[in-house]
């Protein structure tokens, strides 16, 4: 749709916001002239939502004429609110800023702009810039939740909270669900970045100290925001958070491994005293392939659940190409007779003698062996079912259609 068709709906969710509520629906109503003339949209709808206000937010709300104010008796939460204008509105672009006066109305025209110029899925006002009047423990906090969901996503955003936002209405439906409370923005920035087919713009807006008392606890909030942004990260890319882990896993069993092996190697043989390091080796070893193993199986549930396709580069795929079948078979079965041939010399020193005098080591480094290879075949056995499942789904989608068709009584040719 071009710029000329749109009408934009902005939500303002309100609890307890009467020292600032007024102030804040006069700007917007003030800045629709604006809107209308610099973005090219035909028409702006203004939504407050009362969030179980127990103050005069309300009744302030409804002074203004062109503005239509929705009531919760009980407070529902600042995602719910912003979801239930979305719901209520009819525009096909959607949008939100806080009712705390601490954004500036007249910055949603730029916004709406970069929705077309930019073919953008979302546009983010960002705080973090130079004119920004955050508090700064909010800011080191926003600084950190970015940093984490940029590892975590390989995208990048400044503002995880932005409370102010433009989205085409189409987008909704690959956000959701999004959670009730306080971390709706921060949940609604992981899930934007996690889906590849949304394109996310971030503006430089400049931010006010906000009008009154804040609701936002930082500690409390910040583990909330934390969570939905692992939660996020794991329900869509669970390969990335799972791959970062079993990584870290595997430098810790080399960083143990290495004393023992190094010593092996110069003295062809290895101290009792060593028996820690090897077996915290082996542990974080077997730890790691377990991860690497799930993060594989997880990563094409979630594109199966998802509906997109997995991808053909990066780590995930490689360690895909290695477990699939036959590759993660044969592994499997290398990795056991490399286990046998390990321990082949107590094995047959028991047989021919009834006692083992083979060294530990040997023993442990076969359990690790035999362990990787059933993680290894499990693996491979578990994505055949999920290529199965996905081969049913498509039905036969996938079949070429014929060259040529003939059926009886066609000419000859």
């Amino acid at each position: 749709m071009s710029a000329r068709g749109h009408v934009l709906t902005i939500v303002i969710p309100a609890l307890n916001e009467e020292e600032a509520i007024g102030s804040t629906v006069q700007r917007c109503l003030d800045a629709r002239a604006t809107i209308i003339a610099e973005s090219g949209v035909e028409a702006v709808e203004i939504i407050v939502v009362s969030d179980g206000s127990t103050d005069r937010t309300e009744e302030i709300a409804k002074s203004f004429d062109d503005v239509t104010v929705l009531v919760f008796e009980k407070n529902r939460g600042y995602g719910a609110a912003i979801q239930m204008g979305f719901a209520h509105g009819k525009g096909d672009l959607v949008a939100f800023l806080d009712a705390d006066g601490t954004c500036d109305p007249l910055l949603f025209a730029t916004m709406c702009r970069a929705i077309d110029e930019q073919r953008a899925d979302v546009v983010l006002g960002s705080r973090m810039g130079k004119d920004s009047q955050m508090p700064l423990v909010r800011a080191i906090g926003n600084t950190i939740f970015a940093w984490i969901l940029g590892i975590l996503s390989r995208r990048r955003v400044a503002d995880t909270a932005s409370g102010m936002r433009v989205l085409r209405r189409s987008a909704l439906e690959s956000l959701n669900p999004l959670p009730d409370g306080l971390h709706f923005t921060p949940a609604m920035s992981a899930r934007i970045l996690m889906e590849d087919k949304l394109r996310l713009v971030e503006l430089p807006m400049p931010y006010a100290e906000r009008v009154g008392r804040s609701k936002l606890s930082v500690v409390k909030d910040g583990v909330r925001f934390l969570t939905c942004i692992v939660q996020a990260a794991v329900a869509h890319r669970p390969a990335r958070p799972l791959l970062l882990v079993g990584g870290v896993a595997a430098l810790a069993s080399l960083v143990f491994a290495w004393l023992p092996v190094s010593f092996y190697a110069s003295h062809g043989r290895i101290e009792e005293w060593m028996i820690y390091r090897l077996l915290m080796a082996s542990l974080l070893a077997t730890v790691a392939g377990l991860i690497v193993s799930a993060a594989v199986v997880a990563e094409r549930m979630a594109a199966l659940a998802h509906g997109r396709a997995t991808r053909d580069a990066g780590p995930t795929a490689f360690a895909a190409r290695v477990l699939r079948r036959p590759q993660g078979w044969w592994l499997a079965l290398a990795l056991c007779a490399v286990a046998g041939v390990v321990v082949w010399p107590g094995v047959l020193e028991y047989f021919t003698s009834g006692h083992v005098t083979m060294h530990w080591s040997r023993a442990a480094l076969a359990s690790l062996l035999v362990l990787l290879a059933v993680a290894l075949a499990v693996s491979a056995f578990l994505l055949d079912m999920l290529d199965l499942i996905a081969r049913q789904r498509a039905g036969l989608s996938h079949l070429r259609p014929p060259d040529r068709v003939w059926s009886a009584g066609s000419p000859r040719r």
